[in-house]
């Protein structure tokens, strides 16, 4: 959890000025003290004014520097990494002494035989490096130390070739975007900047329907509640509100005008993290509880105020961090408009430049800012009227047991929506903890224990005691009630109940107990088998790229594919791979590798390939230039390109993506003859 908050930290504050950098080079060699013993050196050549840290820093600092070796049987580490003196000052940006190393450093590592075997020694190590105006994300490199080699240059430069070897292992040279082979799809035409604009406002309206931002509705009418008695400063301070929204998302555009090499999957990997999904579970159940009133959440006290400031210093940061929180949980949300257009950043040869204040920027990255911008703007005026909204019931007679009413109820929806992020968790992982039935029957507790609340049987600690049931809340009680009855089928895993009102929200069909088979008959989670058998049986391959914490994904699997002439086509006419950008198994260790990606300054970025999500994720980023899911793609076995890759708008329509299929076997038909 704090490397994933540095990376967010080390990418939010890259200074304006700044250029692609890469300040540290790293070799490797080795020297024999005695028959059986060597000493693994690690160098590291620092740039003037850059520096790493000592593997020994404080824990609420930057990211150290750290080693890993590989377990063998052929040799044992003596000790550990061995470091000399660091130079240890006060750090301006962290704010604490920190120890780090500048210009050169050397770390060794000694290591015993435990036979005669002269073993092939291989690690990775993780840096960060920092200078006065920024610090880069942290970075992994590969290290190995081959004792068999005579040659010491042959050892330092034996990763560079081992990398080009594979340098282009996840682009698939036979795929031409430009040129499928039939017209079916979604063809790409080059939008106006005014058009990005207004697709980043009409994505921004979307989004306040989808279960990433929904949570934060009720989180800001709890929070503006209590500021709501001054009427002015109400106003003010949801005004602020949804300013303070519109500059996080479209400063969030900034690093990618700056670091073209930056991960296209970046935010998708942080909206998918489980321990953020997790942290958000136990946010929105603390929130939820005081929602029903058994404790207050306010600001530390030492925020209350600013010494000689007339200001209410703390109420404005609590605004900017409510703000900053909406950003965050709505990752996954902003994820379809930030592909199509990061994606972009991976091509260099096609970007165009724009002069901005001296500065030139590429294209891409204006559009993307655009698009973030207009995003911001539609979901920060909605959110300021919601931050507005309990002063508007407080003016309204007796309004004080609505409002109680109100938090309750947002209370539960709060828990219910928690499950939800606990599931995204569990699903990303695979620990079979929240099960489709699972959901289902955590679902409906909720709710009927909703119901009880309102019709008096269960009352929290700020209820009316003479609790008065009118037609209105009768009225809700009843839809409740009947949308918990809705639910029960769901924990039997009765598949003759339709619940696609809810597709997207509990886990895919198949994640399940009682019915574990994916519906669709031909359907591989490996590129290559599925590859092998769409040779094998000579059919066209549909690709999904897809996400197990994929809302729309699940959309269109559980209101799309089950429709019986889309399935029938699925299950007889294609081969579907179906390939989880967000799978978080680690690859084995002969498996994980480092690949070149160019960036659009035409320069080459070292990725590291650590688990399957992350091979399906740059053969998606590499191959097809898009990084959203759901993505569909149709091939021939053969790995030629069948039809436009099309993604979510199209695909929900059943009609659309029936066409779509029917267009690729056609095609495949007639590339065959």
């Amino acid at each position: 959890m704090k490397k994933l908050l540095f990376i967010v930290i080390a990418i939010l504050t890259f200074n304006v000025n700044a250029q692609i950098e890469d300040p540290v080079e790293w070799s490797f060699s080795y020297d024999s003290i005695s028959q059986d013993s060597y000493i693994l050196t690690i160098k590291a050549k620092i740039e003037r004014g850059w520096n790493i840290y000592s593997q020994f820093v404080n824990p609420d600092g930057p990211i150290p520097t750290s080693f890993v070796f590989e377990e063998s049987e052929d040799f044992k580490l003596v000790g550990t990494v061995n470091e000399p003196k660091p130079n240890t000052k006060y750090d301006p940006v962290f704010q604490m002494d920190l120890s780090s190393f500048q210009d050169e450093v050397v770390f060794t590592q000694e290591i015993k035989l435990l036979n005669k075997v002269l073993p092939t020694i291989k690690g990775e190590l993780e840096f960060m490096a920092c200078n006065e105006k920024m610090c880069l994300p942290p970075d992994y490199v590969d290290m190995i130390f081959d004792l068999k080699k005579k040659d010491k240059s042959d050892l330092e430069n034996s990763l560079d070739s081992i990398n080009k070897t594979e340098a282009n292992k996840y682009k698939i040279s036979s795929i031409d975007l430009e040129n499928p082979a039939s017209d079916c799809g979604e063809k790409k035409t080059e939008k106006s900047l005014w058009g990005i604009f207004l697709l980043g406002i009409v994505g921004g309206f979307i989004a306040l329907l989808t279960p990433c931002v929904f949570p934060m509705i009720p989180l800001t009418v709890s929070f503006f509640t209590k500021g709501s008695d001054n009427r002015s400063k109400a106003v003010f301070n949801a005004g602020l509100y949804g300013i303070f929204i519109f500059l996080t998302y479209t400063l969030l555009s900034l690093p990618f005008h700056l670091m073209p090499n930056i991960n296209p999957e970046v935010l998708n990997e942080i909206s998918t993290n489980p321990w953020l999904n997790i942290s958000f579970f136990f946010i929105f159940l603390i929130f939820a509880i005081s929602f029903f009133g058994y404790f207050e959440i306010t600001l530390p006290s030492s925020w209350s105020n600013s010494a000689g400031s007339g200001r209410d210093i703390g109420g404005v940061i609590g605004i900017f961090f409510m703000a900053l929180t909406l950003a965050i949980v709505s990752f996954s949300c902003t994820g379809p408009i930030l592909g199509s257009l990061l994606a972009g950043t991976l091509s260099s040869a096609s970007s165009d430049y724009l002069n901005i204040f001296g500065f030139d920027t590429a294209m891409v990255s204006v559009k993307l800012s655009l698009a973030m911008s207009g995003f911001g703007i539609a979901l920060g005026f909605p959110f300021a009227l919601f931050a507005a909204f309990p002063t508007w019931l407080k003016s309204l007679p007796k309004s004080g047991g609505w409002l109680n009413s109100v938090k309750v109820v947002l209370g539960f929806l709060e828990i219910a929506l928690a499950i939800k992020f606990l599931s995204n968790a569990d699903l990303v992982e695979q620990w079979g903890l929240i099960k489709r039935e699972t959901f289902f029957a955590l679902w409906f507790l909720t709710f009927f224990a909703l119901f009880l609340y309102l019709i008096g049987f269960i009352k929290f600690p700020h209820d009316n005691p003479k609790l008065r049931i009118g037609f209105v809340r009768t009225s809700f009680s009843v839809l409740v009630f009947c949308f918990a009855v809705y639910l029960i089928p769901g924990v039997f895993g009765k598949n003759w109940w339709n619940h696609n009102l809810l597709s997207g929200f509990p886990p895919a069909k198949y994640y399940s107990y009682f019915n574990p088979e994916h519906e669709i008959k031909n359907i591989y989670k490996d590129y290559q088998k599925g590859l092998d058998y769409a040779k094998k049986v000579n059919k066209p391959v549909m690709i999904d790229f897809t996400g197990q914490a994929c809302v729309n994904c699940r959309k269109i699997e559980e209101a799309v594919w089950i429709d019986k002439d889309v399935k029938s086509i699925l299950d007889n006419e294609y081969v579907v791979i179906s390939l989880y950008v967000d799978e978080k198994t680690i690859l084995p260790i002969e498996s994980q590798e480092t690949v070149d990606i160019i960036t659009r300054d035409g320069n080459v970025k070292k990725k590291k390939i650590k688990t399957i999500g992350n091979k399906w994720s740059t053969l998606q980023s590499l191959t097809f230039q898009n990084n959203t899911q759901p993505l569909y793609v149709l091939m021939s076995p053969d790995e030629k390109l069948l039809a436009n890759p099309i993604g979510y708008s199209f695909a929900k329509n059943v009609s659309n993506y029936l066409g779509y299929l029917e267009c690729g076997v056609d095609a495949f038909n007639s590339v065959n003859d």
